[in-house]
């Protein structure tokens, strides 16, 4: 008998979202199908969301929305004609089940079109009305990262109605690191990296040999220690290769530091609530990084890196799962599977 697809929901806002869903796609057993904005032939293409004057902030600007939405503009083409898309595709494909990273305005759109819904949680402070009626509608809720991370504010149902699956995104690469390298890192989810405090930071430890990947703007005057390489295709090789990582608090950067086991010197980056200070708090409790408010002076580099290597590695090992990807895949089709049960019994 033919499956019913997995539909899966990606959020455009930073590279994390494709990423677990391409890893968890590759290991699943059930049909998946994608669908977001910019995927070309590799899912359901959806128009653009993001307000008619560019840039997005998740701020819709309107004088009047629901409790239960958090980006609802009004009068706005892409919004009507990607919600007829969706509703379009739930009503021909059937899908088992729809797994929504990250909207919850999809997450009702599917709930309400009769499909169970599993909703994808990231960290921070999301106790608003909007993210628990989600959360509330959603036949269950899954973590892309440990459990120790978790933010102490999290209500209880919400923690009982989480599945916990660190690793999904983070390959683990067996390397051996170049001595003395530092990687920062920077992704596409925030400002490109400031080379004037790169090259501050170079010159101040110029026993390091300093390496950039990802958007960063290079100065004028390069020190002979830094390197800026841009986009790389294998990212989770630079980290394993690294003796030393700096970077943000993304999921898919800590996932990839912690399967590497490297020391690790996080800065997190603002986002919506509070998503990357209370990851990063959680691995300054653990002693799994050191952390820094904002990117320090020269001067200040060489202690940072002496604190950072002193680090034990096993509270980094504890928080990755290798098998995070098969696990996140298995428990998906285990839920599409109960779905369908239940509905060829209905019938």
């Amino acid at each position: 008998m033919r499956r019913r697809p997995i539909g899966y929901y990606v959020h455009h806002h930073g590279a994390g979202h494709r990423a677990r869903a391409d890893a968890i796609a590759r290991a699943c057993e059930w049909p998946v199908v994608m669908l977001g904005t910019n995927l070309g032939e590799a899912g359901i293409d959806l128009p653009d969301d993001r307000p008619l004057s560019g840039g997005f902030d998740g701020v819709d600007a309107a004088c009047f929305r629901p409790d239960a939405l958090h980006y609802a503009p009004l009068d706005h083409d892409g919004v009507r004609e990607r919600v007829a898309r969706i509703g379009g595709w739930i009503a021909v494909a059937r899908p088992a089940l729809m797994v929504v990273d990250v909207s919850v305005e999809v997450a009702m759109l599917a709930r309400l079109a009769s499909v169970p819904t599993i909703c994808v949680r990231l960290n921070g402070k999301r106790d608003d009305p909007a993210h628990l009626d989600a959360w509330r509608g959603a036949s269950a809720l899954f973590a892309p990262f440990h459990c120790r991370l978790e933010a102490p504010s999290t209500l209880a149902w919400v923690r009982g109605k989480t599945t916990y699956l660190p690793g999904i995104t983070a390959d683990t690469v067996t390397a051996i690191p170049v001595a003395r390298r530092i990687l920062v890192v920077f992704g596409r989810g925030g400002q490109p990296g400031d080379g004037t405090l790169l090259a501050s930071a170079a010159r101040a430890c110029p026993q390091w040999q300093w390496r950039v990947i990802g958007p960063a703007i290079a100065p004028a005057d390069i020190p002979p220690n830094l390197v800026f390489a841009g986009w790389v295709d294998a990212p989770e090789r630079e980290i394993a290769q690294a003796a030393l990582v700096v970077g943000a608090a993304g999921d898919g950067l800590v996932g990839a530091v912690m399967a590497a086991d490297r020391p690790f010197v996080c800065i997190p980056e603002e986002r919506p609530f509070d998503e990357q200070q209370t990851t990063a708090r959680s691995l300054q409790a653990l002693d799994a990084a050191i952390v820094l408010p904002a990117w320090p002076n020269g001067e200040a580099w060489p202690a940072v890196i002496a604190a950072a290597l002193s680090l034990r590695s096993a509270p980094r090992r504890e928080l990755h799962d290798a098998q995070g990807a098969r696990k996140a895949a298995a428990w998906l089709s285990a839920h599409a599977e109960a779905a369908t049960s239940r509905k060829e019994q209905a019938a």
